[in-house]
């Protein structure tokens, strides 16, 4: 999750909301992303959804299994159903996200018994630190 949380400092920088990603799979990082919906001008690049791209390319095919996801916020549903369709069994995660988390707070995608796969959730990993940046974030953009 540290590692997780320098990606998210790497968004900040660049005036993107604070949120990074980290694949791991058998102890080995496959893949490390950051939000740049700003930059790119793209809608769809979250952290988690960047991640899973490069990990897709890393092991050449969609399937991550025997991934964990690290994230810094919960994921939205957008990045929940990709966590889900990617088959990543473990998601890790920091800060919840009451307004629009899907894996747990406002919804609970990922772990719905009526999709085909089910991904084990833990919450709370260095949540403070995350939430710290991204309120910091979102107040000084309130100040602009």
């Amino acid at each position: 999750m540290q590692i997780a949380l320098a990606e998210a400092r790497k968004a900040y920088e660049l005036g993107e909301t604070p949120v990074g990603a980290v694949i791991v799979r058998d102890g080995a990082i496959i893949a490390k992303a950051h939000n740049l919906r700003e930059t790119e001008r793209d809608a769809t690049a979250h952290a988690e959804m960047l991640a899973i791209r490069q990990a897709n390319r890393v092991l050449g095919g969609w399937r991550l299994t025997r991934c964990t996801l690290y994230v810094t916020l919960e994921p939205c549903p957008m990045c929940a159903g990709a966590i889900v369709q990617a088959r990543i069994p473990h998601l890790v995660y920091a800060a919840p996200d009451k307004k629009a988390g899907a894996c747990g707070s406002l919804l609970d995608l990922v772990r719905d018994e009526r999709l085909n796969h089910r991904v084990e959730v833990t919450s709370g990993v260095l949540a403070e630190e995350s939430s710290q940046l991204l309120r910091r974030f979102f107040a000084e953009l309130r100040e602009k």
